[in-house]
């Protein structure tokens, strides 16, 4: 996608910017140019400077020093109101919404429509939101209830409240994290009507291929240093990647097939629920990876739930070494050696308030660090130590709040927590999500580390060069149902969509040739 800017002034720039925090330089000499009608994405690791940088230009941080100009004018907005007022709306990746109002008291929250200056005019603020969400080709009612919303209807009510301001610069922070395929093209077409002469999009992600089907051009920034802006359409991934990260990273990496001689660790045969699962079976091998690849709505993570018994198995055999075995809830599955590391580590991983140390001693807190109901502090303290330093976690020390870690040392929280508790099986679902690209690669190689220890790990994945990337062996789903399980060596990213796609248990590409 190639356009031209209109004006030769910058919509928005940003020159000579620095921000610093007691002990911390999070800015440093800052630059920044997004033109007229185009999209420019901004990458970096995490922790490179990026929501610092976005909270300077939505009000909440002043800078130190530097300057923003917005279309040639002084931008320097006094709090996040004063910032839409002059024209720029941000979308954070976390969402500001109010779970009990409806979809439209949440778009026009603090500027409903009243009547006689009191009442609220509840038919013109449907009336209005219905307008919006027409015009933004939006499938949402005005009344719905946002709590009973799926994320990624949730994720549509935060763009149409940030357009309802109609801003000139429109900031996204990782947009497209929570949301499958389909989505992330309906939010594309919304950029692009939005965006035209006049108007600018930045774009947060961590995700190449989107940034390439999207940006016009791509800004670097490293430690809170500006790195390089390039046009897209004659930058490569690789090219991107080594100034993200200040090394050039092999991103073409492929594992070798699972040898034949090693044993199955866990065997999976007929595994059926009420909700969705049909007949799912397969084998996990000892220091095995074990990609599951599908669409959203294939079943991965419920197979993961019901593996571990947080979802009711209504029919089939779980087999641990060749025993049968019965897994009614997470603790069952823990007690005999498996750990579920969710999708959603922020709520279902994570204790956010708590420290480090309390966080890496949750899942064996009893049997050992507690002796006599007290718990044993300098033990405890030792591991959590061992663990950070071993997975190499980026924290002050293991006292640190764990919230105030970057999304990848919060996963590796997350993983110490399960290796402190000695866990043979590690299921992982979607493990890089909302990771930044240096930080995936040393995902990557700890999930490789593991498996060569022996430990054997299922990896649940939305993002295929992932999938491809990691896997000894790939299980694709449809519908519930398990379609065919690749080899490393036939995996392509073709194949697995060709079977994501195909609902019946079989192979498409014999099919296709039959008829």
């Amino acid at each position: 996608m190639t356009r031209e800017a209109t004006m030769t002034e910058p919509l928005l720039a940003a020159d000579g910017v620095e921000k610093s925090f007691p002990g911390v330089r999070a800015l440093h000499n800052m630059r920044l140019e997004l033109r007229s009608g185009e999209v420019l994405a901004l990458v970096g690791e995490n922790g490179a400077g990026k929501s610092t940088l976005m909270k300077l230009l939505s009000g909440i941080y002043t800078a130190d020093a530097g300057s923003f100009q917005l279309e040639g004018r002084p931008y320097e907005p006094g709090n996040p109101r004063h910032a839409l007022e002059l024209g720029i709306s941000i979308i954070h990746q976390e969402f500001n919404l109010v779970p009990h109002l409806t979809v439209a008291q949440n778009i026009f929250i603090g500027r409903e429509p009243r009547r006689a200056r009191l009442l609220l005019d509840e038919r013109k603020l449907n009336a209005d939101a219905a307008e919006l969400l027409d015009r933004l080709h939006l499938p949402l009612d005005p009344r719905a209830i946002v709590g009973d919303l799926t994320v990624a209807a949730q994720q549509m009510v935060e763009i149409a409240k940030a357009l309802s301001h109609e801003p000139r610069v429109l900031i996204m922070d990782e947009p497209t994290a929570a949301l499958n395929d389909a989505e992330v093209e309906t939010l594309h077409e919304l950029i692009r009507r939005f965006v035209r002469p006049g108007t600018g999009a930045i774009y947060i992600s961590h995700r190449m291929e989107e940034i390439r089907r999207i940006a016009d051009r791509v800004t670097v920034i490293r430690d809170g240093e500006y790195i390089d802006t390039l046009e897209v359409a004659s930058a490569s991934t690789p090219d991107i990647i080594a100034r993200m990260v200040g090394r050039a990273i092999d991103t073409e990496a492929r594992p070798e097939g699972v040898r034949a001689d090693r044993d199955v660790l866990l065997s999976v045969r007929g595994l059926t629920t009420k909700a969705l699962l049909k007949d799912v079976s397969f084998d996990l091998q000892h220091g095995e990876i074990l990609g599951f690849a599908g669409l959203m709505g294939a079943g991965r993570t419920e197979v993961a739930r019901a593996l571990v018994g947080a979802d009711k198995i209504e029919a089939g055999l779980i087999s641990l070494r060749g025993k049968e075995v019965r897994i009614s809830t997470p603790a069952d599955a823990a007690r005999l050696g498996i750990g579920y590391l969710s999708e959603d580590r922020k709520r279902f991983g994570l204790l956010l308030e708590q420290d480090v140390k309390a966080n890496i001693a949750l899942s064996a807190l009893r049997e050992k660090f507690t002796k006599a109901g007290f718990v044993r502090d300098g033990s405890l303290r030792a591991q959590a130590e061992r663990h950070t330093s071993s997975l190499k976690i980026k924290t002050p020390s293991v006292d640190q709040t764990t919230k105030n870690l970057s999304g990848g040392n919060q996963q590796k929280v997350v993983i110490a927590k399960w290796l402190v508790k000695d866990c043979d099986i590690l299921i992982f679902d979607e493990p890089t999500r909302g990771i930044d690209v240096g930080a995936k690669e040393e995902i990557y190689q700890l999930l490789g580390e593991l498996a060569e220890q022996g430990k054997s790990i299922i990896m649940i994945s939305s993002e295929l060069p992932e999938i491809l990337r990691m896997s000894h062996r790939v299980v694709v789903m449809s519908e519930g149902r398990v379609t065919k399980v690749l080899d490393a060596a036939e995996a392509t990213q073709e194949r697995i969509m060709r079977y994501a796609t195909d609902a019946a248990v079989g192979d498409p590409e014999q099919k296709a040739g039959q008829q």
